[in-house]
């Protein structure tokens, strides 16, 4: 939670006597290590069944095994049906609720952990969305199995629930990539950049000699470029020329300043505050790393 930041939550707990809740403290190497479980439960929710909160510091997966119910997340309002799930960032504004005729019946979890927000920004990289889960056994599966092990908590209940959750959020995360499949299907321009940038990542590359060959304006090429490839390519080439002095650090005896120059970069301060930065370590404590 962010500090001096107050959390709101409210609610109207409407839900059946045989549901589940489960509130639950981290050890410390959970909390520094794992993903680990805040609460987990099972409701059997009916209207005027909801939960609002903002400034929470937590993640939250609701996944629905019957009925029907509403999130509104981002300034847009969703229905949620069966086999559906929303996985959200509880920092935001956020309401959920059942339907006023349709009973809901969900499994949940809040979770967090030092990977837990790479995660969703990686989830919502080409904008939220509620998911379909492609398998419903598995969903369901994972967060009864996250309940029992809480019910009976033993040494190794933190570890294996910290791998469940990875799991869900694999999965998650490779349904909402094959859901946009076409970010695998690059197009061919793309291609061509990438294999230009591979082949010549030594020399200048300006933008407007990508604009030459593909014939498109510089604003779209960096669009769709970090659409397709994840980063800009800007990023793309000094990962390439960065890439390209480790190997020359390692198999050869060029000093420093050479290297520079033979990875495309004539500054060698610039060369190595950058190498720094990716890397944690300057290039001759790597040099001396590998060979030590």
């Amino acid at each position: 939670m962010r500090q001096n930041t107050k959390v709101l939550e409210r609610g109207s707990h409407t839900w059946s006597e045989d549901s589940i809740r489960m509130i639950l403290t981290p050890s410390s190497t959970a909390r520094s290590t794992y993903f680990y479980t805040q609460e987990v439960g099972y409701f059997k929710t009916f209207h005027p069944y909801f939960s609002e909160r903002e400034n929470l510091d937590s993640f939250l997966i609701v996944y629905t095994v019957s009925g029907k119910g509403y999130l509104e997340y981002e300034g847009q309002t969703y229905p949620i049906t069966k086999g559906q799930c929303f996985y959200i960032n509880c920092e935001q504004h956020h309401l959920y609720r059942t339907d006023r005729e349709e009973d809901w019946e969900i499994l949940w979890i809040h979770f967090n952990g030092n990977s837990a927000l790479g995660y969703y920004k990686e989830f919502t990289r080409n904008g939220f969305q509620i998911l379909s889960v492609r398998d419903e056994f598995f969903m369901e599966r994972t967060l009864w199995r996250i309940i029992a092990l809480n019910q009976k908590k033993d040494l190794t209940t933190e570890l294996v629930t910290s791998n469940l959750i990875n799991g869900m959020l694999t999965e998650l995360l490779l349904q909402t990539a094959t859901n946009n499949a076409d970010t695998f299907l690059i197009p061919d321009y793309i291609r061509q950049i990438v294999r230009e940038i591979d082949k010549n990542f030594k020399s200048g590359l300006p933008l407007s000699y990508f604009e030459e060959f593909t014939h498109r304006s510089r604003y779209h090429i960096l669009k769709e470029f970090k659409k397709y490839i994840g980063v800009t390519i800007h990023e793309y080439i000094i990962t390439a020329r960065i890439s390209y002095a480790k190997e020359l650090l390692k198999y050869s005896d060029l000093p420093v300043s050479e290297i520079a120059f033979e990875s495309g970069m004539n500054n060698v301060t610039h060369f190595i505050n950058l190498f720094k930065a990716r890397e944690g370590t300057t290039p001759l404590a790597y040099r001396k790393a590998w060979r030590d």
